[in-house]
């Protein structure tokens, strides 16, 4: 997704071009550091605003002046908006704009009492880099995470349950576990495992397809849905499959075959039975339908809840006759039928690729994206493509990756259904997983996470402390409240977290309790 530029990053672009003068030297050290680390994962170095205050000062200038080396083995080269470092840009932006004066020195000023001599040189780098290369910084004794998590999780704030897993994304070996084997709801995190499962059966390119198609027999044109919830009827399509573009080439198709008045069709049969959620009819999900536009919304929202159309297909078939009239061409009023196999193809149109679906997804929970995944997994093997054929089609995928899931139980491909049940213990795996440079293709699962304090369900929280270190996949129903993603801690790791909590009255209160658990784990070298 695209975030502004802060404005304050004019102010101090020159400071930028000087944190990225002496990075340079050390990314190729830690790239050869990477490469001998085997069989360990890639260790992403994720950056964040710079405070220029407290101890923790070492840190987050690390993280401004490393211009975000993410996953610094060179194992990936992540889809999104992301430029050349493998950093999110407006993270960039905002991080060298909040240093102030910039510089090398980061400002430092001499202690009380002391003549002023040349600034002193940022702190930070030679320690992060010490610490990729698997050594703690000298002044940082590990502490015990049971001591630092049991507390934190002991909160009444997160109501009656609650289970958590750690685990070390390099090596895989979990840190920390506290009923990390007990299925509870997992809420929007189940989007992880939907993830997963999509790019494991499509792979990170695929791409879905919206058509027409004209029978020759009976000259029905037929506007064939693709399970493409993106595709969009707005003038700019940011990227999206345009209805417009499918509109306009088809008319150009039918007038190259002196054609100017069909009989308009829709076909849907991509997917099977009902389209209502289990929820019924909610605002956060329009009906599942392998034909939409702008995800059935009936206003100009692109994200979270919004009212939907009744029936997304006719209504996008609607559309789809009228932009057929702007180009000449009249069509009759849609109704639903099923184009033959002697239909001949006359225009299509795309979606962005499988990898670019999945970041969208989860940066802004996207229900719609997720219960289509779903289905598409389901079609890829085999399944039927309905809520019971998706969610089997998911526990199919995660155990051909050879993961556990004991316990586990899905019902959608969006969380959204409170029968939903998943381990913390699966959802770390699966991050750890996604983090294996032998498995490039789930990249998008990490890149995707919401960024603490930058991009969408996570851009208003972490206001501060942990603010671009945590990369996290939110989830809320009433009661249920989990958090689960990655994590840049004090010494260098990256870690893997999940946290499942239930029976929470104030789901605020419960957030923010999450929050400072994950806040925790970025500020403390533990083991």
């Amino acid at each position: 997704m695209t975030v502004p530029e802060p404005r304050p990053w004019r102010s101090v672009r020159p400071y930028a071009a000087r944190a990225v003068a002496v990075v340079r030297p050390a990314a190729s050290r830690i790239s050869r550091t990477a490469r001998a680390a085997v069989p360990r994962v890639a260790r992403p170095v994720w950056t964040t605003a710079t405070r220029i205050t407290a101890p923790r000062t070492w840190r987050y200038t690390a993280g401004a002046a490393t211009a975000g080396l993410a996953l610094a083995a060179g194992v990936v080269t992540a889809a999104g908006p992301w430029d050349s470092t493998g950093q999110r840009t407006a993270e960039r932006d905002r991080a060298v704009a909040l240093e102030r004066t910039g510089g090398a020195d980061h400002g430092d000023r001499p202690a009380p009492g002391t003549a002023a001599g040349p600034p002193r040189p940022a702190p930070s780098a030679g320690s992060v880099l010490t610490a990729l290369d698997g050594t703690a910084p000298a002044d940082r004794a590990a502490t015990p995470l049971t001591d630092v998590l049991d507390p934190l999780l002991a909160d009444s704030a997160l109501g009656d349950r609650r289970a958590a897993s750690v685990a070390d994304l390099a090596t895989g070996k979990r840190l920390y576990g506290t009923g990390a084997g007990t299925a509870l709801t997992p809420a929007s995190t189940t989007k992880i495992a939907t993830a997963v499962a999509a790019l494991t059966a499509l792979g990170p390119d695929h791409r879905l397809t919206t058509r027409t198609a004209l029978d020759p027999d009976t000259g029905e044109l037929v506007l064939v849905g693709g399970g493409d919830p993106t595709l969009t009827a707005r003038a700019d399509a940011a990227g999206s499959a345009s209805l417009r573009t499918l509109a306009a080439d088809t008319a150009k198709a039918l007038k190259k075959r002196h054609v100017r008045e069909v009989t308009l069709s829709y076909d849907t049969t991509l997917y099977a039975g009902s389209g209502t959620h289990p929820i019924g009819e909610n605002d956060n999900l329009a009906q599942v339908t392998a034909l939409m536009a702008d995800e059935a919304r009936t206003d100009d929202s692109t994200s979270g809840p919004a009212p939907r159309e009744s029936d997304p297909a006719a209504a996008a078939a609607g559309t789809f006759a009228d932009l057929l009239e702007d180009h000449g061409v009249t069509a009759s009023p849609p109704g639903p039928s099923k184009a033959t196999g002697r239909a001949t193809t006359l225009a299509r149109v795309t979606s962005p690729p499988l990898s670019t679906l999945v970041e969208r997804m989860l940066t802004e929970s996207d229900n719609d994206l997720a219960e289509a995944l779903a289905r598409h997994t389901a079609v890829a093997g085999g399944e039927k493509a309905d809520f019971q054929g998706a969610a089997a089609a998911i526990a199919a995928r995660l155990k051909q990756l050879g993961l556990s899931v004991k316990g586990a139980s899905f019902h959608d491909g969006s969380g959204l259904d409170r029968a939903d049940r998943l381990t913390a213990d699966l959802l770390t795996d699966l991050l750890a997983t996604a983090a294996d440079p032998r498995r490039p293709a789930l990249r998008s699962v990490l890149t995707g996470l919401p960024v603490a304090h930058f991009t969408g369900t996570l851009s208003g929280r972490y206001t501060d402390g942990a603010a671009g270190l945590v990369r996290a996949k939110t989830g809320t129903l009433t009661g249920v409240n989990t958090l689960a993603g990655t994590v840049a801690t004090a010494d260098g790791r990256v870690l893997g977290f999940a946290f499942l909590t239930a029976g929470a009255a104030d789901a605020q209160a419960a957030q923010e309790a999450l929050d400072r658990t994950a806040s925790t784990l970025a500020d403390c070298g533990c083991r």
